[in-house]
């Protein structure tokens, strides 16, 4: 298609040179302004159309090659890991990774993302959800069925991120890495709760956001928090696409409300000898980034990458520099 607009320029070129030399017409000749007006509607629209698709293909090139080289440098085999597993925070599930899922796996990398229970396509009653060691079995149980030696990178975003954290507890020497995603990273003898309740009184709209659910009697503590639909995009998708707030308002689920409550205990030994990376978000108006900043600061990781312009869901808002950053952090030794 390049060719072809090489070739309508040409001839515009041509006949606008014959034009003015009067090989065809005289300039006073009245047929003249006719005959250059249907020419030129012919082949100004034939220029314009090789233009156009040559800049579209260029611009594919240029995406493919850029895809290319970030792959290029990388020999999967020379990775202490290729296999990530996708942790999601609190009302999602699994299928919030998808975009992630498919960049990894494009890339040659193994990828799994866990239905915690009660979340995404597992059964499991939210509300019956009494400990974070329930939440987080779906978890547990695949990371306890890995052969001997092998080894992955957790992801965990949000809440997840005291998941993996309780994971890394159990399995360090299953664990290459650990990255947190604009994500609870707690400190021994802290809550989710702890961590979050930094922010009141300065989130007004989490906590507008917040619907607490008592299936055990409102004498008792909530058994699970559902978050007000109408303010989804606002909260948690601010500059994430339309189609994908879409398909969280009818995918999220009620997050259950006491994991959140309970303290982990985590040892330097086990969890402590697990690398973690954090990923701090900057547009995120459910976890601030003031907030991110005291978790990174009062327990820091190997690294820090800021992710810019993305809110609080990157998997959706910024999905291919979310990619790049976790193969970067696949390739750190």
């Amino acid at each position: 298609m390049f060719v072809v607009f090489l070739c309508g320029i040409q001839l515009f070129r041509t006949k606008f040179d014959q034009f003015e030399h009067g090989h065809h017409f005289r300039k006073n000749n009245t047929a003249y302004p006719l005959f250059f007006s249907l020419f030129d509607l012919v082949s100004l629209p034939l220029c314009i159309r090789g233009f156009v698709y040559s800049c579209k293909n260029l611009s594919w090139r240029l995406s493919f090659e850029v895809e290319y080289n970030l792959y290029s440098d990388i020999r999967l085999d020379d990775l202490e890991t290729n296999h990530f597993v996708l942790v999601h925070g609190g009302g999602f599930g699994a299928w919030c990774w998808y975009k992630t899922i498919a960049l990894l796996e494009e890339g040659g990398f193994k990828v799994d993302a866990i239905d915690l229970a009660g979340s995404g396509v597992d059964s499991f009653d939210t509300n019956n959800i009494t400990s974070i060691s329930q939440y987080v079995k779906p978890l547990t149980d695949f990371l306890d069925k890995l052969p001997e030696g092998e080894k992955v990178i957790l992801v965990g975003h949000d809440i997840g991120g005291a998941c993996i954290s309780y994971a890394a507890e159990l399995f360090p020497l299953k664990i290459s890495k650990a990255v947190f995603i604009s994500a609870a990273m707690l400190i021994s003898g802290q809550s989710t709760l702890d961590i979050f309740s930094q922010q009141v009184g300065s989130n007004d709209l989490l906590q507008r956001s917040q619907i607490f659910l008592y299936s055990n009697g409102k004498d008792q503590p909530p058994s699970s928090i559902d978050l007000d639909k109408s303010l989804l995009r606002d909260l948690l998708f601010n500059h994430s696409p339309a189609k994908d707030v879409a398909l969280a308002s009818v995918s999220m689920r009620p997050i259950p409300f006491a994991p959140v409550l309970e303290k982990l205990s985590l040892s330097d030994l086990r969890y402590g000898s697990v690398r973690r990376f954090y990923i701090v978000t900057p547009e995120d108006n459910a976890i601030s980034v003031t907030l991110q900043e005291n978790m990174i600061n009062a327990n820091p990781p190997e690294k820090v990458f800021r992710l810019k312009g993305a809110d609080h869901s990157p998997f959706f808002s910024k999905p291919q520099a979310l990619h790049k950053l976790l193969v970067e952090i696949s390739q750190i030794r």
